[in-house]
């Protein structure tokens, strides 16, 4: 082989080498995805999670959390990954509080009820 052959070569391969790094690149920032997911934080929050579920509320601030700090490391992928998580995790929480709420609600209605049926059973007799 002549001498600009393998020099054609290595430029091809570099070239490629080159285009094949910038497609290996950290992605697109998942500033979207942060959004979201203090969003569904703080109407977790909006749904008294704090008190009802204190404990996936904090699991899904501390995956936003590190998110954050892989965000700035620039691993997006896996910051999307955990603050998706996160997004479920508030969603959960959420839910559960508004179901816990809605459970304490009906216990006292209940109660209610039963003190009314004592006190007209005491009145009939």
């Amino acid at each position: 082989m002549k001498p600009h052959q393998y020099l054609g070569r290595t430029v091809v391969i570099f070239g490629l080498a080159a285009t094949l790094a910038a497609c290996a690149g950290p992605g697109p920032k998942p500033d979207s995805e942060l959004q979201t997911a203090e969003s569904a934080i703080q109407q977790a929050e909006a749904s008294d999670a704090r008190e009802f579920n204190p404990i996936i509320l904090n699991d899904a601030q501390n995956k936003v959390a590190d998110a954050r700090e892989l965000i700035e490391q620039e691993k997006y992928p896996e910051a999307e990954r955990l603050l998706e998580q996160a997004e479920v995790d508030a969603q959960l929480a959420g839910a559960r509080s508004e179901t816990d709420k809605a459970r304490d609600a009906v216990q006292q209605l209940n109660k209610n009820i039963e003190t009314l049926r004592q006190q007209m059973q005491a009145e009939q007799q």
